[in-house]
């Protein structure tokens, strides 16, 4: 049985990617301002602001996912130094606060590995992202650095998914014209669901995924690579 850590699994991709990992019957230890909804023997929850709060003290885990993130969408003309502050905080710091407590929780792990989240607006220029798509740009800076500090010992990959199902993006798709324009932006006429990115984490922190580190795998239903 492994012990998988999950920051920010209240809900949406974390949420799924809890879900997924007790449906193996691994642990799974939860940091997030509040309680995931599903509950379980093998679930263990702390109420805790990654930003604000000290982390708790773990003894061993064997995958750290970090999960929070923000979709703050305006023009150049009207985002706020503080706007690039907090979604840096948010998507940065937390992720490296929060790597820097749990690298000796990870060493003492098998096959250890640590899975961070990006975004395709690092990949495709997109407008209205500068400050979403500067804060994760350097995650991805970060995936590439630590996946070489860290080698052999612990493997690090991110997942850079397109719009996804979430109240994190509810804004986005708030009505059917909405979907619609979003549906047909990507080739695959579709966008993605919780569980489909939580399909991808699952591989990336399994013994399946051992030679693979310091990788960033889009999910994108063809938006960056693809034209129609």
């Amino acid at each position: 049985m492994k012990t998988i850590l999950v920051i920010g699994g209240s809900r949406g991709i974390g949420a799924a990617i809890i879900a997924s990992q007790l449906e193996h019957n691994h642990k799974v230890i939860n940091i997030s301002r509040n309680a995931p909804e599903i509950t379980s023997n093998n679930l263990t929850h702390y109420s805790c602001d990654v930003l604000e709060d000290e982390l708790p003290d773990l003894e061993s885990i064997d995958a750290l996912v970090y999960c929070p993130g923000s979709i703050n969408l305006k023009p150049i003309a009207r985002l706020k130094i503080e706007d690039f502050k907090h979604d840096y905080d948010i998507n940065v710091i937390g992720a490296v606060k929060s790597i820097q407590k749990y690298t000796p929780a990870l060493k003492k792990g098998t096959n250890p590995n640590i899975l961070l989240f990006s975004t395709v607006a690092t990949h495709l220029g997109m407008p209205f992202h500068a400050s979403i798509a500067a804060a994760k740009s350097a995650v991805e800076g970060l995936v590439k650095t630590l996946a070489a500090e860290f080698a052999p010992t612990i493997r690090v990959n991110a997942i850079a998914p397109t719009i996804t199902n979430t109240d994190l993006a509810s804004k986005l798709l708030r009505n059917d014209k909405m979907i619609e324009n979003i549906t047909e932006r990507h080739p695959l006429k579709k966008y993605l669901e919780p569980t489909e990115v939580a399909d991808m984490a699952d591989f990336l922190i399994s013994d399946k995924a051992r030679s693979t580190s310091g990788q960033i795998f889009t999910i994108d239903c063809g938006i960056v690579s693809v034209k129609l």
